[in-house]
């Protein structure tokens, strides 16, 4: 591939699923800084993997493969410096539209409350539920996590009723 058409390529992939990077990087780092560091390395690692793109896949899929990998990968290698680590109150998070400041805070607070809940979720599990978040279909969850599409069902069963336990104050695993 051209150097020009990889550039294009990725720009219009950036646009697309910038987004998604930064729900997978969120959901695995717990400050702000730590987040925005993490998106970067999934930037970077995508960039460097486009040239490897061979269209077996769709690019939503490929793209949601580089970010959790390079996600699970940089939060294994990272995990003794994060432990020292404490979150900041923060979450950058679009409210609906005409909602009152009340609302708006407490929609907030629940976003806020459901990214510490996922935090918790092994990290095959909060893989699943992004997906499901950014609402994948069974199959695309599948190519993405090279999982079977019943496994995602079974998979994504346990994991939103851990999450709920989770959103509901519950030790995960009770």
């Amino acid at each position: 591939m051209k150097d020009e058409d990889q550039k294009s390529l990725f720009m219009n992939w950036l646009d697309d699923h910038a987004a998604s990077v930064m729900k997978v990087a969120r959901a695995y780092t717990v400050t702000s800084e730590e987040c925005q560091d993490l998106a970067q390395e999934i930037l970077l690692q995508a960039w460097r993997s486009v040239s490897n793109f061979k269209h077996q896949a769709s690019p939503a899929t490929w793209f949601y493969r580089v970010a959790l990998h390079t996600a699970m990968n940089w939060h294994r290698k990272n995990k003794p410096h994060r432990l020292r680590q404490q979150p900041l109150l923060e979450v950058q998070a679009i409210s609906p539209d005409g909602i009152d400041s009340a609302q708006q805070a407490q929609h907030l607070e629940t976003v806020e409350q459901l990214y510490k809940a996922i935090n918790q979720l092994p990290k095959a599990d909060a893989a699943l539920v992004l997906l499901y978040l950014d609402e994948l279909s069974y199959r695309e969850m599948a190519e993405v996590l090279g999982i079977s599409e019943s496994n995602v069902g079974v998979k994504l069963n346990r994991a939103k009723k851990a999450l709920g336990d989770l959103m509901n104050g519950e030790p995960h695993g009770t």
